[in-house]
């Protein structure tokens, strides 16, 4: 209730444009206080008052258990195992090299993987690119089955005719509950096969055997149009392995970046005389 109370003071003082001057504590541990002030900053834009407070004394609990932690961590380790700097100086030095190179990579890397680069890759790496499963380019469409048009449906899904698939297009969305073309692209059968009620339990003797499937209930008329099809351990079509394709480009080329720049500010750093290295007899 408190929380609330204050809540409510600081949208009336922020109401009236005046300033507060005095912090307020909610809690402290120790020599440690936590003010209002700074939880204000962080308290989620789309909450309720009520919830505000409850958000906030959340806030207040967590802060004070951590902070007991610490407590009773900086009374009750030895001086050795308090000593942090080292790891501190590490964790910056690692977070500044992180940074400089993402810094460098987003000004001067080329992150641009062309067609024929994905091409050559996988031409070479074919083998690697195995399926693990059947995967389709499908058409589906789930219709009520009063403005249902079977035949109408298998005619505009004539990969060959765009037009077609435009009439298509137009039609799902006028009267389709369900419609997706998935962009054209490869998909696991299953993320269609999943949609209609009736099992299909043989994926290859169906898909060898059909371009569509058809099925109903009693509001729906289901709609499969398979365009084309691959199977479990042939080789992945070089467009369903593409993104995969092309992070692996990109990682090979930001490595050989990094050393490239390593090797420019080592080498920067050696006729510069910015660093000496001593040779110590044992």
């Amino acid at each position: 209730m408190k929380y609330k109370c204050i809540i409510l003071a600081l949208i009336t003082i922020v109401a009236c444009g005046q300033a507060e001057r005095d912090k307020v504590p909610l809690a402290n541990v120790g020599d440690n206080y936590l003010y209002w002030e700074e939880v204000a900053q962080v308290i989620p834009d789309n909450l309720e008052v009520a919830d505000s407070s409850l958000w906030v004394d959340d806030f207040v609990k967590k802060w004070v258990r951590s902070e007991l932690i610490v407590l009773n961590a900086e009374q009750n380790l030895t001086f050795e195992q308090k000593n942090v700097e080292k790891e501190l100086n590490e964790y910056r030095n690692s977070l500044l090299t992180y940074r400089y190179k993402q810094e460098l990579i987003n000004q001067k890397m080329d992150t641009v993987i062309s067609a024929n680069a994905v091409d050559a890759y996988y031409d070479l790496h074919q083998n690697n690119y195995t399926l693990k499963s059947n995967i389709v380019k499908a058409v589906f469409l789930k219709i009520p089955l009063d403005v249902a048009m079977p035949e109408n449906i298998k005619e505009m899904c004539n990969e060959e005719n765009m037009q077609d698939l435009t009439m298509l297009d137009e039609y799902a969305i006028q009267y389709a509950k369900s419609y997706d073309r998935f962009n054209d692209q490869w998909i696991k059968t299953s993320q269609v096969f999943n949609q209609v009620p009736d099992e299909i339990t043989d994926e290859e003797r169906f898909l060898t055997r059909n371009k569509f499937f058809e099925s109903s209930d009693t509001d729906y008329y289901y709609f499969i149009c398979i365009r084309d099809y691959r199977m479990e351990e042939e080789a992945a079509p070089v467009e369903y392995v593409e993104s995969e394709i092309r992070n692996i480009l990109l990682n090979e080329r930001k490595l050989k970046f990094l050393r490239s720049i390593e090797d420019d500010i080592y080498n920067e750093g050696l006729a510069s005389n910015k660093f000496k290295i001593f040779n110590i007899k044992k």
